[in-house]
């Protein structure tokens, strides 16, 4: 069944019998029971989080392996998820049992305990931590398995730092937005008058360029290094190099293997996948693709720039002349 499989069902049964809660601890004989207070204490003040058993990693009696695999499961979780905790490994924790009931889980082991922090964490649960003992005994067993256990963890958080960096950071900024932060976003960076219009149309013109060119996963690194040696407006470069948010990026494959596929001598209409494909069908359909990218990121870039530019032209203008009429 593994470890998560356990929890998952525990977790299920605890709620249809009207449970809000449940508190898990680690059978090697690691945690205290003592310890239970402290989530409760916790939970009273603040309802509904999900709390970890936080526990002291740097004492002496803790193996270093188990430091190292501490150390590094903690900066996942903060890249995913944008919260810090001193213990995303403890088994000791408090769940909230009605949000999780509603999420769909896809992991049974023990990789499931960095699932459901991460993915509660995304659907807006709060997750803390309280300090709790440890004790790191010889006669201590456990049933994790290093190799195989922590390769699953490995790949778990590959696929979750995929999904936080196309889906979830990119959508929570979108829906932080409001009128009035794009209005400040607008005149700071904009039209803000300590840059100059070129420069400003420069920096969105590299930035669509940069988020259409088929380097996928480095647009970003380096895009802003390069904005930077060029003393561009890196904020308008990473906003306008957004084009390649996840909902576009059919569309920016489709249209760049189209345009691909125009100038090319041997150019397709339309990527067809059948059960004829060879490995000389991937290159052609690769390198149609490449061009067409890099085709479409030149024109996109050209038709942004010009907006942008008439933009800075047309605004400021209009304000001076409301200002004078004023006046």
């Amino acid at each position: 069944m593994g470890k998560g499989m356990a929890l998952r069902t525990g977790f299920k049964a605890a709620f249809e019998q009207g449970y809000q809660y449940a508190i898990t601890i680690d059978s090697d004989g690691q945690h205290m029971a003592s310890d239970l207070p402290v989530f409760i204490d916790k939970i009273e003040k603040e309802p509904g989080t999900l709390i970890v058993g936080a526990r002291n990693m740097e004492q002496s009696s803790v193996p270093g392996k188990s430091s190292f695999g501490h150390k590094f499961s903690n900066f996942w979780f903060w890249f995913e998820t944008g919260v810090k905790l001193p213990d995303t490994q403890s088994g000791y924790r408090l769940y909230p049992l009605e949000p999780l009931y509603k999420m769909k889980w896809f992991t049974r082991k023990y990789e499931f305990e960095i699932e459901n922090i991460v993915r509660a964490s995304w659907k807006g649960v709060k997750v803390d931590s309280v300090p709790v003992q440890v004790y790191y005994g010889k006669e201590r067993v456990t049933h994790f398995r290093p190799f195989k256990d922590f390769s699953r963890v490995s790949v778990l958080n590959t696929i979750l730092v995929v999904i936080a960096i196309l889906f979830i950071k990119p959508f929570k900024v979108i829906r932080s937005l409001n009128r009035n932060s794009i209005a400040d976003f607008f005149k700071k960076y904009v039209f803000n008058r300590d840059e100059s219009d070129l420069r400003k149309t420069l920096s969105v013109m590299f930035g669509v360029f940069m988020g259409i060119v088929p380097i996928w996963g480095f647009q970003l690194i380096v895009g802003i290094t390069l904005a930077h040696l060029m003393r561009l407006n890196k904020v308008l470069f990473v906003t306008a190099a957004h084009i390649s948010i996840p909902p576009m990026i059919p569309i920016l494959i489709f249209l760049s293997y189209k345009a691909g596929g125009m100038v090319l001598p041997n150019g397709k209409d339309v990527l067809i996948f059948n059960r004829d494909i060879t490995l000389e069908n991937v290159k052609a359909d690769l390198f149609q693709y490449t061009v067409g990218s890099m085709l479409l990121a030149v024109a996109a870039a050209v038709l942004f720039g010009l907006i942008t530019y008439l933009l800075l032209k047309v605004f400021p203008a209009k304000q001076k002349l409301n200002t004078e009429i004023s006046s």
